[in-house]
C-alpha cells in the first residue's frame, strides 16, 4: 500500500475535478430550464442586456479597430516578401469575422461582465441575500441566473457583429491611408471574398461564448463563500474559467463548421 500512496493526490484531484464538472453541468441545466419556464422577468433581462451590450461597446470597439489595423499592418509586412499584398483585404476580413472578432470581443466581455456578475452574485451570497430570496418564495436561479444567461446569449453576438464591422474598417483605414491601397479595389476584394459562413460561424461562436461568460460569472458567484476574500476569489475564477472555456469552445465550434 505504501508504494501507491503517491497516487492518492492524483486520484483525489481527478475525482474533485469530476465532481466540479458535475456541479457545473447541473447548474447550467438548471439555468437553461429556468430560461424557458415561466415566470419571466423581462425588466431584469433588459437591464442585463444594457449592461452586457451597451456598456461593453467602448472596450469592444477599441479592441476591434486596433486589432484590424495591426492585422493589416502585420499582413503587409509578411506578404510584401512574396509580392502578395493584394491578399491583405481577404486575410483581414476572414480573420476578423471567423476568429479575432468573436474571441477578442468575448475575452473583453468576460473580463468586464464575468467579473461583475461574480462579484454581484457573490456579494449577495455572503450577505445572505440569496437565502432571503428563497425565504420570499423567489427562485434565485430564475431571478438571478436566467436573465443573465439569456442576456449573454443575446447580446454577445451583437457585440461581435459590431466588432467585425469596426475591425474590418480599421484594416481598411490603415490600408488606405498608410499602405496606399486603392479604396474601391480594397472594398471590392473584401466583399468579393467574404462568405456567409464566415460571419455565421463567428456569430454562433459568440452565442456560445456569451452563454459561457454568463454561466461562469453566475456559477462562481453563486457558490462563493468566505466573505470578501471569497468574493474576490470567485471573481478571479469566473474570468479565468470563462477565458479558458472561450478558447476551448472556439476550437470545437471551428471544427464543427470547417472540418468538412
Amino acid at each position: 500500500m505504501t508504494g501507491v500512496n503517491f497516487l492518492q493526490p492524483i486520484g483525489r484531484t481527478f475525482l474533485n475535478a469530476l465532481a466540479g464538472l458535475g456541479r457545473l453541468t447541473l447548474f447550467a441545466a438548471a439555468g437553461f430550464i429556468n430560461i424557458v419556464r415561466p415566470p419571466y422577468y423581462p425588466r431584469l433581462v433588459l437591464k442585463q442586456m444594457i449592461e452586457i451590450g451597451f456598456y461593453s461597446l467602448p472596450v469592444v470597439g477599441l479592441t476591434a479597430i486596433f486589432t484590424g489595423m495591426v492585422l493589416a499592418l502585420q499582413s503587409f509586412t509578411g506578404f510584401s516578401r512574396f509580392s502578395a499584398e493584394s491578399a491583405i483585404p481577404n486575410v483581414v476580413v476572414v480573420s476578423i469575422t471567423r476568429e479575432l472578432g468573436p474571441v477578442l470581443a468575448s475575452l473583453m466581455v468576460a473580463g468586464r461582465i464575468g467579473a461583475a456578475m461574480a462579484a454581484e452574485i457573490g456579494t449577495m451570497r455572503v450577505t445572505d441575500q440569496i437565502d432571503a430570496l428563497t425565504t420570499l418564495s423567489t427562485n434565485p436561479m430564475r431571478y438571478l441566473v436566467a436573465p443573465r444567461l439569456l442576456a449573454g446569449v443575446a447580446m454577445v453576438p451583437i457585440l461581435v457583429l459590431v466588432a467585425d464591422i469596426i475591425g474590418v474598417f480599421g484594416g481598411y483605414l490603415l490600408s488606405i491611408y498608410k499602405l496606399g491601397f486603392n479604396p474601391s479595389t480594397y472594398l471590392h476584394n473584401t466583399f468579393d471574398f467574404l462568405k456567409t459562413d464566415d460571419v455565421v460561424s463567428g456569430l454562433v461562436k459568440a452565442a456560445v461564448f456569451g452563454f459561457l461568460i454568463a454561466l461562469m460569472g453566475c456559477y462562481h458567484g453563486f457558490n462563493s463563500k468566505g466573505g470578501a476574500q471569497g468574493v474576490g476569489t470567485a471573481t478571479t475564477n469566473a474570468v479565468v474559467s470563462a477565458s479558458i472555456l472561450i478558447l476551448l469552445s472556439d476550437y470545437v465550434v471551428t471544427e464543427l463548421f470547417f472540418s468538412r
